[in-house]
């Protein structure tokens, strides 16, 4: 691997020599096919200077370059060892083995109750739980399961969010009290015949907590799958009208409506499957249960931050970095957590970073609503800043690695770029980025923001610019 990367060094540094790559910045982007588009780069030594850019003062969309700015905030106020810790308090007393009164589980806000740190055990957590309920000694509770989720302020979408957006898993309801991401996880199997419709399956456990219309219809094997899945808007009816071609097999997360009520849901359907009995209701009680002087019986603390911090810029995860972000407003102010004041606090991080926060306007922390605007000039100086941060080590560690993890996976393999380029990618309708971090061919280390504005068409194109423009500066210095 280290001699294919000389060599491909070798063959850069010789082509750009001999004039074969573009002259400089401007001619790659005016010979780019995607001409309507507004394109911005700011390139950054490690210290902080410019050494190249194309239109770094123009307002850009950053999509998902803006869960940077959200996830170091967070850091900034936290610290990568923070843990979220979710409590199930007992209102009652044990007889024998059956605990007579309530049982208040206090949402935290922690966004990984699901499979993603737990080896793709969705219900990890809950085996926790039901254990230490079962170490308590009870097999029975003869009385109600509550949420309470006075974590949070009862706002369950950011501002901006598109209402076609919220049927999938990148918008989803966010909530103080969550499970498998707010989204039951559907697998479609076009196993019948041509005209038929297709066999359906999801998690958890085929949960009645959805129900699904399937009009979708198998097609013939040479044909192409065409998706469509619609959520009714504050409801768990989820319309399935996509064509499958036979043979064909489709996952899909689709969100649902009422998170505190599905966790709710989810959780006493597991305890009675793991031989706790729960007769009782499950129920979310306004105002929210008075949980001083109760007794914690069950607990579970998640992952540190930093990990958390790493699966959301690494996977892009729009749910996580919205939960992350109504955690930070609720850790600094002790009140119920909020968009406006979340965001408020991620731009009160920047501006003691000495930014011009004027030209960071967020409506989010994840980069999906319609409204956010910064600059490349902005975020490249950021990132440069961020270098000398307490928490940079759990910050650079978020970033997806060119060719071999997150959303680059599958970005710049064969390229000198490969495993040396360390970032984050952004997308939402019309707009595409890419900013981070990476050594050129001499040593030099080199910081970069990248945007692709108001463009037609595919994202293909626009990411073959903004790869020429990596090599181009990877072999220039």
């Amino acid at each position: 691997m280290q001699r294919l990367h000389q060599g491909l060094t070798l063959l850069l540094l010789t082509l750009f020599s001999a004039g074969v790559f573009a002259q400089d910045l401007a001619s790659i982007i005016e010979s780019a096919p995607n001409q309507e588009a507004l394109w911005s780069v700011t390139v950054r030594d490690e210290n902080g200077s410019i050494v190249e850019s194309y239109n770094p003062q123009s307002l850009i969309v950053p999509a998902s370059n803006q869960k940077l700015y959200t996830t170091a905030a967070v850091l900034n106020a936290l610290g990568g060892d923070f843990r979220y810790t979710t409590n199930i308090y007992g209102d009652g007393v044990l007889v024998d083995s059956v605990w007579e009164g309530n049982l208040v589980i206090k949402g935290s806000g922690d966004p990984s109750i699901s499979g993603f740190m737990y080896d793709g055990n969705r219900y990890f957590v809950f085996s926790k739980l039901a254990r230490q309920l079962k170490d308590h000694g009870i097999k029975e509770i003869n009385g109600s399961l509550i949420a309470d989720v006075s974590y949070f302020n009862p706002e369950v979408y950011p501002k901006g969010w598109d209402w076609d957006d919220l049927s999938f898993y990148y918008g989803v309801e966010i909530s103080p009290l969550s499970f498998n991401n707010n989204a039951v996880d559907l697998t479609v199997l076009a196993n019948g015949a041509v005209g038929q419709k297709p066999e359906i399956s999801w998690f958890p456990g085929n949960t009645s907590y959805v129900t699904f219309l399937n009009y979708q219809k198998i097609t013939p094997p040479d044909t192409e799958y065409d998706e469509f899945y619609r959520r009714e808007m504050g409801d768990n009816r989820i319309v399935l009208g996509s064509t499958l071609p036979q043979g064909y097999i489709e996952k899909e997360s689709l969100s649902i409506s009422g998170a505190p009520m599905f966790f709710l849901q989810s959780f006493r359907i597991f305890l009675n499957d793991s031989g706790i009995k729960t007769p009782g209701a499950y129920m979310i009680q306004d105002p929210n249960p008075d949980i001083l002087g109760l007794k914690v019986i069950a607990s579970h603390s998640s992952e540190p931050l930093s990990k958390l911090v790493e699966w959301t810029n690494k996977e892009s995860d729009n749910f996580y970095a919205e939960m992350l972000l109504k955690t930070l407003d609720a850790e600094q102010t002790g009140e119920p957590g909020s968009f406006e004041f979340g965001v408020q606090a991620v731009r009160d991080f920047l501006g003691g970073m000495e930014l011009d926060t004027t030209y960071v306007i967020m409506r989010d922390g994840s980069g999906m609503a319609s409204g956010n605007f910064t600059k490349t000039s902005i975020l490249s100086e950021f990132l440069v800043k961020m270098q000398h941060h307490p928490e940079f080590n759990s910050f650079f560690r978020s970033m997806s690695n060119a060719g071999i993890d997150g959303t680059l996976a599958h970005r710049m393999k064969g390229t000198p770029l490969y495993n040396n380029f360390k970032g984050k990618s952004g997308f939402v309708s019309g707009a595409r980025t890419l900013s981070g971090y990476f050594t050129t061919a001499s040593g030099q280390k080199l910081v970069v923001s990248m945007a692709a504005n108001n463009y037609i068409g595919k994202v293909k194109p626009i990411d073959s610019v903004h790869e020429q423009i990596l090599q181009y500066l990877y072999a220039k210095y």
